[in-house]
């Protein structure tokens, strides 16, 4: 077993996209436990088919290194405020925080969430400017900013005085100059043993083990990961699991892994200040406690943030159900979203008076879109609603979560974005001009107004805006509509396929949303009206033969290219009455009531009920 005083456990925390994954990658490729012929590959933290396609990190993950005689444990986070569960938790795990900030783009709203979890925590920190190597780097400021963060943030005198490592992680290079690179991160290994505390909990004390990620294998079936806090632990101890309801049940530890590189590797036993991994006990979920049988004694349950957006999911009950699907019944998804429960501690999930329907509820539209991007990847097919915010009544007054808002935008596009916050209840509270023709603006906003702003925002940027957002507070309710769409949409009154014919015919009327060819079916959107009432089109018609025609005329006419819609940008883009389908294969947009007469029906007797109140 290693001597305490050399092991040092870290996290690396930052803003999404300033370099996390790729610094943990580099100090993977220099520590020299990968053999000559064995090769790294890219962002190797980020294992999931999702956080590769998309360039992010969504799971926690942890890894170790040893560099002279010290055993590094290092956790990679998420740098999405959507994703706060796993940050919350991964601070238990650690002594330490790297924080790492970009050397151009600076303190961003993700840096300030972040950084405050550790500051929180008690965590010992360092800086890392990354990106030292980009031409528009600016070091000096760039502390400046992160110093006046910590001293927002409340850190203590020890905090404040943190050390500064420069680096590329891209090249590999650190140092403690800005003005000169090392070819290696020898920088940042000898600053993480020389200020991060080795683990100063007792090894001769009864054990206690908190669970704080969970993994599964098809062999050892659940596997707790997590840091010893105190005592020793070995393989085939008999140990007392402390659930999260109070009650207590006895279990065994029948494998025991310890971490190098990549691999888990199996040890006979490890102690207090040991990030480990145990396989075994069933059932064991995140936030419970392993403990000695004999001094059954359970750790704080884990606070999480709360989650502060809900949605409906369904089951799919459209005319195209269970066609593309394999998992289609209200069991399986009642089943596949308990499930989900047992990883991610941030999700909530309510089942509603309809046994088809069930309100799942998210740190943020990222946080439940990749749900169910991972669900339609496994075979299921649903229906949700439209994100809505969580009100919450706070000493009798109703209260709405508040983001705080960051945009980098070209100086042109100014005035249109700041016109197009106001109309969502948005307060600037600072304006920076860096002088290159960028400016940041900073707002609070309610979470209500950033629905559907993304596609908007980049239309009015023309693709050069940058926004990215953090949750800030609650704050009263404001009243009013906030964001929403404004643009009605082109329903289809028929079943069948979509032609060129029936397409080019309602072109004129707005936005198409799909290819000649489309299987569609009556009361699904088909394209965005140019107004803000809704119609009916037939874009099934066929062009009538008739005796006289041109050879010619039909090949000059084009469509325009339509608008396909990502599921984000889907989820974003619904309005109350309407669902999104979700299928392995396939994202549509209906509306919630097929039928066309009976939707205005149902609009009747809405504005019927409006007026009696």
């Amino acid at each position: 077993m290693q001597s305490r005083d050399q092991i040092r456990n870290i996290a690396i925390i930052a803003h999404v996209d300033h370099g996390k994954t790729t610094l943990v990658d580099q100090l993977l490729q220099q520590s020299g436990i990968f053999r000559e012929h064995e090769t790294l590959q890219e962002r190797a933290m980020d294992s999931n088919d999702l956080e590769r396609e998309r360039g992010i990190t969504i799971l926690a993950k942890n890894t170790a290194i040893t560099y002279k005689d010290f055993l590094i444990n290092i956790v990679d986070t998420p740098g999405h405020a959507d994703f706060g569960g796993e940050v919350e938790r991964i601070m238990k795990m650690v002594d330490g925080v790297l924080l790492v900030v970009d050397a151009y783009e600076g303190c961003m709203p993700q840096t300030k969430f972040v950084l405050g979890k550790a500051l929180a925590h008690n965590l010992t920190p360092i800086v890392v400017v990354n990106k030292i190597d980009r031409p528009a780097a600016r070091p000096a400021e760039v502390i400046d900013e992160v110093l006046d963060l910590f001293i927002e943030l409340g850190a203590n005198d020890d905090q404040l005085d943190f050390p500064v490592v420069y680096a590329s992680a891209l090249n590999g290079t650190s140092s403690m100059d800005p003005e000169k690179q090392d070819d290696n991160m020898l920088a940042l290994y000898e600053t993480i043993i020389d200020h991060i505390p080795s683990p100063t909990e007792k090894v001769d004390e009864p054990l206690q083990f908190l669970v704080t990620l969970m993994d599964y294998n098809e062999y050892l079936g659940r596997i707790a990961v997590g840091r010893v806090n105190r005592g020793v632990i070995k393989q085939g101890q008999p140990v007392a699991v402390m659930l999260r309801d109070g009650s207590t049940k006895n279990a065994r530890i029948e494998k025991l892994f310890g971490f190098q590189g990549l691999k888990r590797i199996e040890v006979a036993e490890a102690g207090a200040g040991d990030i480990v991994a145990i396989a075994g006990i069933k059932d064991i979920n995140i936030g419970e406690t392993i403990a000695d049988p004999q001094h059954p004694e359970a750790l704080p349950v884990l606070k999480i943030d709360e989650p502060t957006l809900q949605m409906t999911f369904l089951v799919n009950n459209s005319p195209f159900a269970g066609r593309e699907g394999k998992w289609v019944t209200s069991r399986k998804l009642r089943d596949r979203l308990f499930k989900e429960l047992e990883t991610d501690v941030s999700l909530r999930v309510d089942e509603t008076d309809s046994p088809d329907a069930y309100i799942v509820s998210g740190r943020g539209e990222l946080h439940l879109s990749i749900l169910i991007e991972n669900m339609r990847r496994e075979g299921y097919e649903l229906q949700v609603s439209k994100p809505e915010v969580i009100v919450r009544e706070i000493d009798g007054v109703k209260m709405e979560p508040i983001e705080r808002l960051l945009i980098d935008v070209p100086e042109e596009s100014m005035g249109a974005v700041m016109e197009s916050l106001g109309t969502r209840k948005a307060e600037m509270v600072n304006m920076v001009n860096n002088g290159n023709g960028q400016v940041r603006l900073e707002f609070l906003i309610p979470a209500r107004g950033l629905i559907g702003y993304r596609t908007h925002f980049l239309t009015l940027t023309r693709g050069y805006g940058i926004m990215n957002h953090a949750f800030d507070s609650y704050g009263p309710l404001v009243g009013g509509q906030v964001g929403g769409r404004h643009q009605g949409v082109l329903v289809s009154t028929e079943n069948g396929s979509s032609t060129f014919y029936g397409m080019m015919s309602v072109e004129d009327r707005g936005t198409l949303f799909l290819e000649p060819g489309t299987e569609i079916y009556e009361g699904m959107i088909v394209g965005e009206h140019t107004r803000d009432n809704d119609i009916v089109v037939n874009i099934c018609k066929e062009k009538q033969l008739t005796n006289v025609r041109s050879a010619t005329k039909d090949d000059t006419v084009k469509l325009k290219t339509p608008v396909i819609f990502s599921l984000e940008q889907a989820l974003e883009y619904l309005n109350d009455d309407e669902y999104c389908e979700i299928t392995p294969k396939s994202v549509r947009l209906r509306k919630k009531i097929l039928n066309k007469s009976e939707r205005e029906r149902a609009e009747k007797h809405r504005k019927m009920a409006q007026a009696n109140l």
